[in-house]
């Protein structure tokens, strides 16, 4: 080989070599960074999740509110079996207290006897109406499976509580105030404290209301719904104060009766028209939020396990 052609063969190979070399990279420079398709951003993440809370939310209101008007349809469509019978009965008990029996009491704690039990009398149609609906509703879907369809749906445990809770404490407000009418016929109430008033039922509405849930959520047949109410809510109701003071009792009678909790209810009542209790009123409250709570946080964990529903 000549030397020229040595020469030209280098020159040839050089601009080759030269373009290999660029496309190399270099390792003193920093390679760029390519952005992961599989990395998401924190603000679209935020925006997800807020968009899922958003819809949850909207079906738990749906759900909730699709419940309670089933529920007041029931209550308003069944009224004479609902509203009509106990107005009769608290109205029975107006005549017996107040003509025939009234006058031989006399007064107490200087009002008349009827206008010392009309009280009592309205709290005791309130609470147990609101125990007696949803006992008797919750346990009539359960009886034909619907809460499993409902179980099984997006609905949330506290949502089906809540519905069949307000249908309750709808039914007991809408009897307690029909009620109220009817004893401002037969005795003159002064109604002292009418926010008080309004408070003290709400507050025991909702209390037995998750009550009456919780005894339908173990019962296993329309006989166990009607136990709690004949032997235990009566009985409370009738020592509770509802027709006489307890400061009349002796001991150790009257220290047992502080362990009723209806006392306390009704004596918030009484002091809510009249303005007399013999329970302070903290105490009284106090009562009632307990209830409220410790009802609601059983049957809401009730109702998350299937306690007398997939047992």
């Amino acid at each position: 080989m000549s030397k020229f052609e040595a020469t030209e063969g280098q020159n040839r190979m050089a601009p080759n070599a030269t373009r290999s070399d660029s496309t190399q990279p270099d390792p003193t420079k920093p390679h760029p960074t390519k952005p992961n398709p599989t990395q998401s951003d924190p603000m679209q993440t935020l925006r997800s999740v807020s968009d899922q809370q958003r819809s949850r939310l909207s079906e738990g209101w749906v759900a909730f509110a699709t419940t309670v008007r089933r529920e007041i349809h029931r209550v308003v469509r069944i009224w004479p079996q609902t509203l009509l019978p106990p107005v009769i009965t608290t109205c029975l008990y107006f005549i017996i207290f107040g003509p025939i029996l009234g006058d031989r009491i006399g007064l107490m704690h200087g009002y008349t006897y009827l206008q010392y039990v009309t009280p009592g009398l309205i709290m005791m149609a309130v609470l147990t109406n609101s125990y007696q609906n949803v006992v008797s509703s919750f346990f009539g879907a359960k009886f034909q499976h619907h809460i499993e369809e409902m179980l099984v749906s997006p609905m949330s445990s506290e949502s089906i509580l809540l519905g069949y809770a307000v249908g309750g404490v709808f039914r007991g407000l809408v009897i307690g105030a029909v009620v109220g009418v009817v004893a401002l016929l037969f005795a003159d109430l002064p109604i002292v404290h009418p926010v008080l008033t309004i408070a003290v039922a709400v507050l025991t509405s909702v209390a037995f209301a998750f009550g009456g849930f919780i005894n339908a959520m173990v019962a296993r047949n329309f006989d166990d719904i009607t136990i709690v109410p004949t032997f235990v809510l009566t009985p409370l109701t009738m020592l509770g104060g509802v027709f006489y003071s307890v400061d009349l009792l002796a001991e150790p009678w009257r220290t047992i009766s502080y362990a009723n909790p209806i006392l306390y209810m009704v004596n918030a009542f009484r002091y809510g028209i009249l303005g007399r209790s013999d329970m302070p009123l903290a105490v009284a409250f106090g009562v009632l939020s307990l209830f409220i709570i410790g009802f609601y946080l059983v049957a809401v964990w009730m109702l998350r396990r299937g306690i007398g529903i997939r047992s």
